[in-house]
């Protein structure tokens, strides 16, 4: 039965395929503009690198000073029940780790070794270290410039502090005209994840238990994430708090297993992903190929910088709106630096990256690492894969709905939800190159409004980080509750 369904929609399947795909080819001509060519420097991702680069070092490398002390907050010993807000800063950490932990941390790994050689793995991993800064001054405005409704509500983000941030300083058309382009440009990204995680989702259990129409599995998943969307923020992070820790604690533990199996091949691995970072006989365009695919891969794998995870950081308890800032800098520090590079490393030894077909998936490339230790270790990727799959689209779900609201309203939400919904569904049935872009572009010209307002805003927060540790430091801000 489930055959002869199938065998009626190839035609309408391919023809959506190619539309989308004509979509995505022409989008990318303006957004990944390419300073040098064609083997150039994407304009957009050396806006966001260099980014980072100043606000580490203007704000005197926060990602590295205050890392014992954003630990310190995320385990409760700051917390204070009364403090305004709507979530625990665990909550709102695990949150926006469920949209930053995904399949691009699983494929997108596989896909920048793939494109740009095992050296991508490093420039995405430097990239990960100064985009800690980047996340710290996001979020941290997204907290001070949050609006709190008279429900307890939070609306807050990117979209609030660039337009406050501009109308303090006399500029509020051009704030409203970035907010707006933000929020705008945040709509389709939502979607473009949506397709790139059911895609991905789909890649992977088709390959290791085929037979399942990918259709048929694009409408079983776009009934959890429709069921989740009811529920809004509180739903999300009761789901989120708990799968978060236990699908990234499930995924450390499998390439664990096999970094272990290949102990003796992990130092060869190492050396070959830093030589290749700079040999010019880097796959894709040299030693840019290399490093354009391993920033990409990272800005798009943690987001510093496009704003997103702002989003859900706005809705934490507390009343220093910085100390959620620097719970933030952990994202790209567990997301890229550990578990990117655990594929990384678990892809480059098992040497899978060099002797898979041409056009595997990045999903693909994964599974035959993971088919080295024996041929049903597969299924424990398979439960990652939907895991990481569905947290991203809850919590991606939960930016879409802000940005639809600050444009037009909760009334018409619904609308919004439905159109979330198919794009998951679309998502399986459309190619991976097309995904890939599609999502990427949309995600990473996000970073354009968002980025000038934090170089606006810059000196604001490091008087307000100063003024921070000098109380923390002073004893003035005591801790709020013991932990036994």
């Amino acid at each position: 039965m489930l055959s002869q369904n199938t065998e009626l929609l190839p035609n309408i399947l391919d023809i959506i395929d190619t539309v989308f795909q004509e979509i995505v080819d022409r989008l990318s001509i303006v957004i990944f503009f390419k300073i040098g060519g064609e083997n150039g420097f994407p304009l957009i991702v050396l806006w966001l690198i260099c980014a980072a680069i100043f606000f580490t070092i203007r704000l005197g490398f926060p990602n590295i000073r205050l890392f014992k002390h954003a630990i310190d907050v995320v385990m409760g010993k700051y917390d204070d029940p009364n403090d305004s807000g709507q979530v625990s800063h665990f909550q709102a950490l695990a949150t926006a780790l469920s949209g930053t932990i995904g399949l691009g941390n699983i494929a997108g790994v596989a896909i920048a070794i793939q494109l740009g050689g095992p050296g991508a793995s490093f420039w995405m991993t430097l990239a990960g270290f100064v985009g800690m800064t980047s996340k710290f001054m996001e979020c941290g405005l997204a907290t001070k410039y949050r609006i709190i409704e008279a429900d307890g509500t939070v609306e807050g983000g990117p979209m609030y502090y660039i337009k406050k941030g501009f109308a303090d300083r006399g500029m509020s058309k051009i704030g409203q005209f970035l907010s707006y382009t933000f929020t705008f440009l945040l709509i389709p990204a939502t979607l473009g994840t949506s397709v790139f995680q059911s895609n991905q989702a789909a890649a992977a259990f088709i390959e290791i238990i085929p037979g399942l129409p990918n259709w048929l599995f694009g409408i079983i998943i776009a009934t959890i994430v429709g069921f989740v969307l009811i529920g809004g923020i509180t739903r999300i992070v009761t789901i989120t708090d708990k799968l978060t820790p236990s699908m990234a604690i499930l995924y450390i533990i499998a390439c664990g297993t096999i970094l272990i199996h290949n102990f003796n091949l992990i130092p060869g691995a190492i050396a070959t992903i830093i030589t290749s970072a700079f040999a010019p006989q880097a796959v894709a365009g040299g030693i840019i190929g290399s490093m354009v695919m391993g920033i990409r891969r990272s800005c798009f794998s943690n987001e510093a910088g496009i704003g997103t995870a702002a989003i859900a950081h706005a809705a934490v308890k507390t009343n220093e709106p910085l100390r959620e800032g620097i719970v933030a800098l952990l994202e790209p520090f567990i997301d890229t630096i550990i578990v990117c590079n655990l594929t990384a490393i678990t892809i480059v030894s098992t040497g899978v990256y060099a002797t898979s077909p041409s056009g595997t998936s990045g999903i693909g490339i994964t599974t035959e690492a993971f088919k080295t230790i024996t041929d049903w270790f597969p299924i424990i990727l398979l439960i990652c894969v939907l895991l990481f799959a569905i947290s991203t689209l809850i919590s991606w779900s939960y930016y879409g709905q802000q940005a639809w609201i600050y444009l037009f309203g909760k009334p018409t939400l619904i609308l919004y939800h439905l159109i979330y919904i198919f794009f998951a569904f679309l998502g399986t049935i459309v190619s991976v190159r097309s995904v890939v872009d599609f999502s990427d572009m949309m995600s990473l010209s996000m970073a354009v409004p968002n980025l000038i307002a934090c170089y606006l805003l810059s000196n604001e927060v490091s008087a307000d980080l100063k003024d921070y540790l000098h109380r923390l430091n002073s004893g003035l801000m005591p801790i709020k509750r013991n932990r036994n």
